[in-house]
């Protein structure tokens, strides 16, 4: 401890490893978040790709089945 406290000095260093704790671990929790924020992204993006594939197959088969 830098500056003597009427608090014990147990609680003081169990506050200070629970902080530093968390510091260390928030660049690893910030690029979590990143990777599952990205990962949900391409999902969509494959979902939607899927969808309007499909949708253009419709479309195909409508008008190829006037045409006969």
């Amino acid at each position: 401890m830098a500056v003597p406290t009427p608090v014990n000095g147990q609680i003081t260093d169990a506050v200070t490893q629970a902080n530093i704790t968390v510091l260390a671990q928030a660049p690893a929790m910030a690029m979590g978040s990143l990777y599952q924020a990205q990962a949900n992204a391409l999902s969509i993006l494959f979902a939607n790709s899927v969808d309007a594939q499909a949708k253009l197959a419709d479309s195909f088969e409508a008008i190829t089945d006037e045409r006969t």
